[in-house]
């Protein structure tokens, strides 16, 4: 069983890594409550993303015996953000790239987390999500457009509405890149505005982790 690391952020919250090289049909039988989770089993994706799938809801689970015994089943609220019943309090997030699921869970807070490999991609798409000082923050690095852009996803994932306008209402401030650090990142919305840690790393050559827990101001 390819259970890379299971870690501890926090008294209430723990953080956990899977590397994907196992089939479909030898993570079937790491799920409780199959029968749940064979209902709601995405249909017509391809063999990655059905392991992917699979891995993230396994990972989830390993990630609540570290903090409950009491069953539960992971469900997806209007949002499509993960969430266990059980736990109204907590957040639970969950992300996959390439070989890789992450995966973050509070019993008490809100939670967001992204994993990407990096890829010219991140680049390319860098206009359309990027503020202006973040587009110079970032120059010709493609390390730190993917961390821009995952760090984002986190803030997203955190915050779970629709609509959002990333490079407007999702933005993080000027950063030097480390192998391993923290950025501040400001969710900006109508009437309210908050700012968050973002802790971020670099988990597997040629992949960034990015992910927060909580809320640190808000005003």
């Amino acid at each position: 069983m390819p259970l890379h690391s299971l870690s501890p952020i926090s008294h209430t919250a723990v953080l956990g890594l899977w590397h994907l090289t196992e089939p479909a049909e030898e993570l079937w039988p790491l799920l409780p409550a199959q029968a749940h989770y064979l209902a709601r089993f995405p249909q017509g994706r391809d063999e990655l993303r059905a392991r992917q799938w699979l891995a993230g809801r396994v990972l989830a689970h390993q990630l609540l015996r570290e903090l409950s015994d009491a069953p539960a089943t992971l469900h997806n609220d209007e949002n499509g953000r993960p969430y266990f019943p059980e736990l109204p309090a907590g957040g639970v997030s969950l992300s996959h790239s390439g070989e890789w699921v992450a995966a973050v869970l509070s019993a008490q807070e809100a939670v967001g987390i992204d994993i990407e490999m990096i890829r010219p991609k991140a680049k390319k798409l860098a206009h359309r999500v990027l503020a202006e000082s973040e587009l110079a923050n970032a120059g010709d690095d493609a390390v730190k457009y993917c961390l821009y852009w995952s760090a984002k996803e986190t803030l997203y994932k955190l915050h779970s509405r629709r609509g959002l306008v990333f490079k407007e209402q999702l933005l993080l401030s000027p950063f030097e890149l480390r192998e391993a650090g923290v950025l501040t990142g400001h969710l900006l919305l109508e009437n309210s505005r908050s700012q968050h840690q973002i802790q971020y790393s670099q988990p597997s050559p040629g992949y960034i982790l990015t992910y927060t827990v909580g809320e640190i101001v808000s005003q």
